[in-house]
């Protein structure tokens, strides 16, 4: 029998472990800092779009902690002059009727006036103001929010490509977009080497990596398609580094999703991310307008809903998620803290240098030796 194919094998975090340094190094003595055209923050951490963990008061407290959220411009923010109570109106649906009420929610349409007041009002939190697109409004609404002050473009779909086939005579150009609008762009999501090569190459500034790791992402379970995060962002850091060699541009990975623990961020930024987004862990903090609860930027497709709202508690505040002190042992407070430590364990002074950390096939990393701790004796 011919034309046998042979599956690749690809990793996601529980199954690879860092393998500690030659030398190390004071964790006091590590920087984390992450930058992008002229957006710079303190800590590698990108706040996913989503309602749940994206109005201008929760950015402002983002910024407070040196990290930068992304609003969703297609959400409740951008639909309602008052959104708090549309948000609470979709946190209190009981779970027979949540899907109705999302469909419903943001079936009403986006006011253009209120994406310039929703950037000024992020602006006068005093945090950097990135705000997310999908595509297909990409080239209406993006030069709105720049002109209001917007200082980075994320343009978002579950799986993007440089070349897309559509029906309309013309989509969205990436080169096209960078002319129009002054900002750095962002785009994303992609998982593989050659699809993240080509989106450099239309001259954009970052690529978010990961297809349907997140907690309230159900793209997996309803369309089967996905890369293990770890392979992913190796794959696309791969793109990067070939292009940088290339061109002597450098266009950081944002690894988007799956992120849970102050492991798992290492793990990604060992595997050659510039910086993570993050969500369900912003949902889970105090501050976060979702009271509790997250819910995916897909939800409210009228015939194919593939976001879940996710009941994923309050857990502490952002301070004790970002640097401690740490009242949970499972490694979901802290992150800073953690990586830094990491960062000094393998010897790394900065993000690149964490890149040259090695990272090795582990399926076991969690449970050795961990009997009494999972409840086995």
């Amino acid at each position: 029998m011919s034309n046998l194919r042979e599956l690749r094998r690809t990793y996601g975090f529980d199954e690879v472990a860092i393998a500690p340094g030659a030398i190390t190094v004071n964790p006091e003595m590590t920087d984390t800092s992450f930058k992008l055209g002229d957006v710079s923050i303190d800590i590698p951490v990108l706040g996913s779009a989503m309602d749940a963990v994206a109005n201008p008061n929760f950015i402002g407290k983002m910024h407070g902690q040196g990290a930068l959220s992304v609003m969703n411009l297609e959400g409740v923010q951008t639909r309602y002059e008052d959104p708090e109570s549309v948000l609470l109106e979709v946190v209190e649906a009981g779970n027979d009727m949540v899907t109705t009420v999302m469909q419903k929610v943001y079936s009403a349409p986006i006011k253009e006036d209120l994406i310039g007041k929703r950037v000024e009002e992020i602006k006068s939190t005093g945090s950097k103001c990135a705000v997310s697109l999908t595509p297909a409004v990409t080239k209406a609404y993006a030069p709105i929010a720049v002109e209001a002050g917007a200082d980075m473009i994320v343009v978002q779909s579950t799986v993007t490509t440089a070349r897309h086939s559509s029906n309309s005579i013309k989509g969205l150009q990436f080169p096209e977009l960078l002319e129009m609008v002054k900002v750095p762009i962002v785009v994303g999501n992609c998982v593989g080497y050659d699809v993240a090569t080509e989106i450099m190459e239309t001259g954009i500034h970052g690529v978010l990596v990961g297809v349907g790791p997140g907690a309230a992402c159900t793209t997996r379970e309803v369309t089967g398609v996905g890369i293990p995060q770890v392979t992913a962002t190796m794959d696309c850091a791969q793109a990067r580094d070939d292009f940088f060699q290339r061109t002597g541009k450098y266009i950081p990975i944002i690894t988007d999703g799956g992120i849970r623990t102050g492991g798992e961020l290492c793990k990604a930024i060992a595997s050659g991310a510039d910086a993570v987004m993050i969500g369900t862990p912003l949902a889970q903090s105090e501050e976060a307008p979702g009271k509790g609860f997250n819910w995916g930027m897909a939800s409210p497709h009228p015939a194919l809903p593939r976001g879940t709202r996710v009941n994923v508690g309050v857990k502490g505040t952002l301070k004790e998620l970002f640097y401690g002190p740490s009242s949970v042992s499972n490694g979901t407070q802290n992150l800073i803290g953690a990586l830094k430590v990491c960062m000094g364990m393998v010897g790394a002074r900065s993000i690149k240098e964490m890149h040259s950390a090695e990272v090795v096939v582990a399926p076991s990393i969690k449970t050795e030796g961990k009997h009494y701790q999972l409840g086995l004796e």
